[in-house]
Parts: structure tokens; sequence; C-alpha cells
């Protein structure tokens, strides 16, 4: 079993369940997964940034991503309908553990001039949004074989019925966010 899930059961659902007093432990809010997601734009014009982004998401992700396709042609961008043009990837149960393990304590601590993660990234639904601006920060990539520089966001979908919960179920795992105003 990974650390993190571990951490979840002995740290994170009793911390929760004092706080906001749940009768159940199955009534505590979890995180159900995690999605990566990267827009390649590029890869409008040459089939490389695709393959690149693909194999840069492998890396990051430990699964093979699908490949997003344009839903309408807009002729500004040259793009037409079912042209390729972003990854995603939806990480649950160990592998997404690992990977949260991975991004807190490896990825996030490696970015420069960090002051936090900012708590205003919440939809509303519980679920957080962060993003980087380009894929180097990740241990598993090695900078000098990016040819152009992607950014990757990232979704924590919760089962929380509020921000409020999300944001201290994510705080529990341990993620730095930047002090609320």
């Amino acid at each position: 079993m990974s650390r993190y899930k571990d951490l979840y059961k002995s740290k994170v659902r009793p911390g929760l369940q004092e706080k906001y007093s749940y009768k159940s432990p199955m009534a505590v809010p979890r995180i159900e997964k995690v999605v990566l997601s990267m827009g390649i734009g590029m890869a409008v014009h040459e089939k490389k940034y695709l393959d690149n982004g693909i194999k840069d998401m492998t890396a990051i992700a430990g699964q093979k991503p699908m490949v997003c396709k344009a839903r309408k042609s807009v002729s500004n961008f040259k793009l037409r309908e079912g042209m390729p043009i972003g990854l995603k990837v939806t990480l649950r149960k160990a592998r997404m553990y690992e990977f949260m393990d991975r991004l807190i304590n490896l990825t996030i601590p490696r970015v420069k001039d960090f002051r936090g993660l900012n708590p205003k990234g919440f939809d509303g639904r519980g679920n957080f949004s962060m993003g980087f601006v380009e894929q180097s920060v990740f241990p598993e990539i090695d900078a000098a074989n990016i040819d152009t520089p992607q950014g990757v966001n990232i979704t924590f979908v919760t089962t929380a019925d509020s921000d409020e919960e999300s944001y201290d179920l994510l705080k529990l795992f341990g993620m730095p966010f930047r002090e609320r105003k």
C-alpha cells in the first residue's frame, strides 16, 4: 500500500471526521481521481510536438495519455475538426496516490520562487485545479530534451461537498497552500 493511502487512513480521515463530525468514516471526503491535461496547439502544424507531449505525459503520469481532438473547425487557427490538440490522463487508486506523493514531495519544491498554491483554485464543488507553466519541473522529465515547453494542468476531483472541506482534505495531505486573505 502506498504512503499516501496509509496517510489518508491514519491521519487525514480521522482529522476530517473529528473536525466536521461525520458519523461514518465512509462520509469523510476523499480524492476520487487526479486528471492531468496538456494542450498542444503546435500539434496542428507538426506531429512531432504531439509525440513529444505523449512521451512527457507518459513519464509524468506513469500511464499513456488519451489524445483529445478538436470538436470544431477554426479557420483563424488553421484547425480542423478531429485534429489532435491535447492530451489527458486520469489517475485513480494506487497510481493517483503515487503521483500525489511525487507531486507534493518532489515536484512542487523544485518550482523556483514558489510561494504556495493559490487557494482560489477551487471550483465551488470541492475540486481543486492547479497548473505548471512548463513540464520541466517534474523530475521525470529531462530538461535538456525539451523542444518546446508545454503547460500541464492538474485537477484533484474530490467527494467533498464544499471548497472548505476540500481545502482541509488537501491541506492534511500536505499541499502547500498560500495563506488565505
